[in-house]
């Protein structure tokens, strides 16, 4: 444990000697509960992967649940997954023995991909809160304007959107001279850590930061939110409780997911550029659950309220243990 602590205050000097060369310092303050804080990151690693590869296996296994509402659930767990695979590994890296040396292009590719699927999550989110919006307020046309290639053309321009959003801040990067320090005090490349160890003039990297987080986050909650009122304008209407409350159960689960991904969002997002007195591993924590919890979380909320995923689950269970059993006898 000292070993690793002793390494992980070292090392950053080493930095230094190749301007090529970042240091991911992890969470300062912390670093004598890097160790401990690695076992959440196991487990919602773990719990990551298990449960988005089961909501990809369940769909793609379930005829009944190729409907619009799973494809994007889909798309949403490969995001998820993608998103993982970027972040905590290196993580763990730097948790578990300080290894925080990154290459300058493994830096900016790492930043390029985190903040991309970022921004595709919320793309997604934001296409099923239309499907939630078709699916009550025009029921009767559900099938002809969610249909397969426009489920398809929505998976694209997310991808599309999150990308071009993202390419030209690695080239913004790419002009900054970084003549001080190399020491990104952080657990991973995140846009404004790294900006905010250039020399040079850094006003279109931070203008052009807040620019896409607006576009992204400001644009896709202002829509969301404009659909759930329209949802709840048209539910309301109805004369029955019953269908009341079966119109919005419907939407529990996406509900549930947007507080997930936005709410941690939101917190590091104000309190990275109005936050200033708050400490810098209180900065660090909120944007690491930002990053590890929503993909943990998302399969378990739509296992727990979706009734035929949780079905298609219990089934694959009951079918295991019954293998087992006549294997035993």
């Amino acid at each position: 444990m000292s070993n690793t602590i002793s390494q992980t205050m070292e090392s950053p000097n080493h930095t230094d000697l190749d301007p090529s060369i970042f240091f991911l310092l992890g969470i300062p303050g912390l670093e004598q509960f890097h160790m401990w804080l690695s076992l959440p990151v196991c487990c919602l690693g773990t719990a990551t992967i298990v449960g988005n590869i089961t909501i990809l296996v369940v769909v793609a296994t379930e005829p009944t649940l190729h409907r619009p509402v799973y494809l994007f659930l889909c798309m949403l767990s490969t995001i998820d997954l993608a998103a993982s695979f970027s972040t905590v590994p290196k993580l763990l890296a730097i948790l578990w023995c300080g290894a925080g040396h990154i290459s300058a292009s493994a830096c900016l590719t790492q930043m390029f991909f985190i903040h991309a699927f970022c921004m595709m999550e919320s793309t997604v989110l934001l296409a099923m809160a239309f499907d939630r919006y078709v699916a009550i307020c025009h029921p009767l046309r559900y099938s002809t304007i969610l249909t397969d290639t426009i489920i398809a053309r929505i998976g694209v321009v997310a991808m599309m959107r999150g990308s071009l959003l993202m390419l030209p801040c690695p080239f913004l990067i790419g002009r900054l001279s970084f003549c001080q320090s190399h020491v990104i005090p952080h657990t991973y490349c995140e846009h404004m850590a790294v900006v905010k160890l250039a020399c040079g003039d850094t006003r279109p990297n931070r203008v052009y930061g807040l620019t896409a987080a607006l576009l992204v986050i400001g644009v896709d909650l202002f829509c969301i939110g404009l659909s759930y009122a329209l949802i709840a304008q048209a539910v309301f209407r109805l004369s029955s409780q019953e269908a009341r409350s079966k119109a919005l159960g419907t939407c529990g689960s996406h509900v549930c997911v947007i507080l997930i991904s936005y709410t941690p969002a939101l917190f590091s997002f104000f309190t990275h550029r109005f936050g200033h007195h708050v400490p810098l591993h209180i900065h660090i924590l909120l944007a690491n659950v930002y990053l590890l919890f929503p993909p943990a979380l998302n399969p378990v909320v739509y296992g727990v309220k979706t009734r035929e995923i949780r079905e298609r689950v219990a089934k694959v269970f009951q079918w295991g243990q019954g293998t087992r059993l006549k294997i035993s006898k």
